[in-house]
């Protein structure tokens, strides 16, 4: 009898079954491979000098065999999430001209057999699942202009938009806004509406400022979510306009830098809680609020740039642990009148240091270190809450966070709450308005804005050497493990490397098993990695085309096989290049 060689008789059988519903653990973590990368062929050159490049921040959301997935530039694409195969892929032509504060997508929301999308040119988008095409009566031609009945509107393209994915209730869609820093007094306000998710009709609206309020923002930009149980809306809300000078928005500007519990069919208040009074440092509540089981019934999570994480019981408001009002360093600016407290609470204990001293300061070379001990003199520093000043304040943590918008995700494993955290600080500098354009030329590697209609505009940027290495030592990033039981913190370990130091200045979100682990790409280093939950123990890293600025999907296929996809789109800091692909991982059999 003829011999038929092995390779013949694969090729009649077809592919080899997949080891159906087999879990990622960690125990096999380490056999995780890519399965295929997915170019969404977007460009991420700016149409304009000075104008910001798109950023692929996507998260894609998964259903019945596909990934759908939207991109900063308006692509909308389906994707057969078993073999990365395009299915479909539309474009919702969004502006490229516009100058966007972020330019940048972090996903899209299915409901029953319809994709809504945000736009950074400020439309709400309803699409068919099957084919990508415009809903049929909703809005005008399936689209909403978000900036249509707006108490303040943008004066230009970009100073309004979506970033975050809508939020679903039922029957409506629920969309905050995303309003650019610092251009003037009298930002777009940030008002968070409803919309009927059939027709596209108003069906509520919150205002987070008062309507004779000289000042916008407030707004909603982080992820909003729902406890559809409890008929419940979570608002992280930032800080009205603008970020650093508020001697014309007296008071604690209520509603800003909260966490608002809003009951979803009526947009009428639950209750609130502001973490931060009369902010002057660009303390938003940018991370997504977080759902969890406590053992004293139904949870909420809410952390803040400020690196504090505070715990409630998310259908009454009451902290889960105390709360305490703390005195706070004065302003020294004419007209400015910081609050004099501050919220802290007793647990968890901060997640970043609140405080640098001169100790604390690192250099890569010894004229690197000289200067920034030279910086450190100069400066105003007064540990966290040290308000902006003419010579220059040293912001700890500084604006991006503490806690940034990647956020936390629970582990029901070991019931715990893990969040990457920056450990950077930032200079910030009011500028007499006389000397804004001065200024600006000077430094034109500072973000300097003008904070037009006060007497004062803005200069900030990271707390770096002259060779672009930061001041203080390493970590400058880490993933940290809550227990939000006891209130303490149940492990913390850096987060990513440049060079040889251990862990990385990091934005991008944590997802989490069932099985008990932690994937994260988030680091500028270009590295996705798996930690053991219980312990932050590193169980597996691969190399990606490019950093990871988002967070990760855990996906199960139609036949059963565990994967994580990733968005690889870079970070825009110096030495990481931008690009356009998403990378999906399966267990090597």
């Amino acid at each position: 009898m003829r011999q038929i060689p092995i390779v013949y008789v694969l090729f009649m059988l077809g592919p080899l079954p997949l080891r159906a519903s087999e879990p990622i653990t960690a125990a096999n973590v380490s056999r995780l491979k890519v399965a295929w990368t997915y170019d969404t062929g977007d460009s991420i050159i700016p149409l304009r000098a000075g104008r910001r490049t798109p950023r692929f921040e996507a998260t894609p959301v998964y259903a019945d065999g596909k990934l759908y997935l939207a991109t900063p530039a308006g692509s909308v694409i389906a994707l057969d999430a078993e073999s990365g195969k395009e299915i479909w892929k539309v474009s919702l032509r969004v502006n490229p001209d516009g100058n966007y504060g972020d330019y940048a997508n972090r996903g899209l929301t299915l409901h029953k057999d319809r994709l809504y999308v945000g736009t950074v040119d400020a439309r709400l988008v309803c699409l068919n699942r099957r084919d990508g095409a415009l809903c049929k009566g909703f809005g005008t031609g399936g689209q909403i202009d978000l900036t249509i009945g707006l108490r303040s509107k943008p004066k230009y393209t970009g100073e309004y938009g979506l970033t975050s994915p809508p939020a679903i209730y039922k029957d409506i869609v629920i969309v905050g806004s995303a309003v650019a820093d610092n251009s003037r007094l009298r930002m777009a306000s940030g008002e968070v509406r409803a919309f009927d998710a059939a027709t596209g009709a108003v069906r509520w609206t919150f205002h987070p400022l008062p309507e004779d309020s000289p000042v916008g923002g407030a707004n909603t930009w982080s992820r909003i979510v729902v406890d559809s149980q409890n008929g419940l809306v979570y608002l992280p809300t930032g800080s009205a306009s603008p970020d650093y000078f508020g001697g014309l928005r007296a008071g604690d500007n209520l509603y800003a830098n909260s966490i608002v519990a809003l009951r979803a069919d009526s947009g009428k208040v639950a209750w609130h809680f502001q973490t931060v009074h009369h902010d002057l440092w660009d303390y938003d509540v940018a991370s997504p609020p977080v759902l969890f089981p406590s053992k004293g019934g139904p949870a909420v999570a809410a952390g803040s740039k400020t690196g504090h994480l505070f715990l409630f019981n998310r259908l009454t408001g009451e902290p889960i642990f105390r709360i305490d009002e703390k005195p706070v360093p004065a302003s020294d600016i004419p007209g400015e009148k910081a609050s004099p407290t501050q919220p802290f609470p007793t647990l968890p204990p901060s997640l970043v240091p609140h405080s640098i001293r001169e100790e604390d300061l690192w250099g890569a070379t010894p004229a690197d270190l000289e200067a920034c001990r030279a910086t450190f003199r100069s400066l105003r520093n007064d540990g966290i809450f040290t308000p902006p000043s003419l010579q220059g304040s040293l912001i700890v943590p500084g604006n991006v966070g503490g806690l940034h918008w990647g956020g936390a995700a629970w582990d029901p494993v070991n019931r715990l709450l893990i969040a990457p955290v920056n450990r950077f600080p930032a200079v910030v500098r009011l500028i007499p308005r006389a000397e804004f354009a001065e200024a600006r030329k000077a430094h034109p590697d500072r973000e300097t804005t003008e904070q037009d209609g006060t007497s004062f505009s803005m200069s900030r940027h990271f707390f770096l050497s002259p060779s672009g290495t930061p001041c203080i030592k390493a970590p400058w990033g880490e993933l940290v493990a809550v227990h939000p039981d006891s209130g303490k913190i149940s492990w913390r370990v850096p987060l990513g490397e440049i060079g040889p130091a251990k862990g990385a200045v990091n934005l991008g979100g944590p997802s989490t098993t069932d099985t008990g682990i932690v994937f994260i790409g988030a680091t500028i280093d270009g590295y996705f990695r798996a930690f053991d939950a219980k312990d932050g123990r590193e169980l597996w890293k691969a190399k990606l085309p490019t950093s990871a600025r988002a967070t990760p999907l855990i996906y199960k296929t139609e036949k059963g096989r565990s994967m994580v996809a990733i968005a690889a789109g870079g970070h825009d800091v110096p030495g990481v290049k931008l690009d356009t692909k998403l990378v999906a991982f399966a267990l090597a059999d």
